[in-house]
């Protein structure tokens, strides 16, 4: 019988997120982040997904156009939300853990 895969919903975030190379954030456990940027609706969201990446394959993972509208530094705020580097508040969608793999959805909200 297949084993069912783990999910569970996080509440402990990281507590900032610093942009270490073009698509790939820092967190302040040393934990290396992927960033892929959606629009949904004309709403801006950032999927963060936690995977330890070699340092030479981060050049292949790598988005100019992305990283050059992304901010340099998110950190968490009270409520279930970060602020960035550019002062903009982004609300927490969603913080899973599935299978040992951590992923986040941050969503721009509309006041920022």
């Amino acid at each position: 019988m297949a084993e069912l895969p783990s999910k569970a919903h996080l509440n402990s975030h990281p507590i900032c997120l610093r942009i270490r190379w073009p698509s790939v954030y820092q967190d302040e456990k040393q934990r290396t982040w992927l960033h892929h940027v959606m629009e949904t609706g004309g709403v801006l969201q950032v999927r963060l997904r936690q995977e330890d990446i070699p340092c030479a394959l981060i050049a292949l993972t790598t988005c100019p156009l992305t990283a050059s509208t992304m901010p340099l530094l998110w950190t968490c705020h009270p409520g279930s939300q970060y602020l960035d580097s550019m002062g903009r508040f982004w609300r927490i969608m969603h913080h899973v853990k599935e299978n040992g793999v951590e992923e986040m959805i941050l969503e721009l909200k509309e006041d920022s």
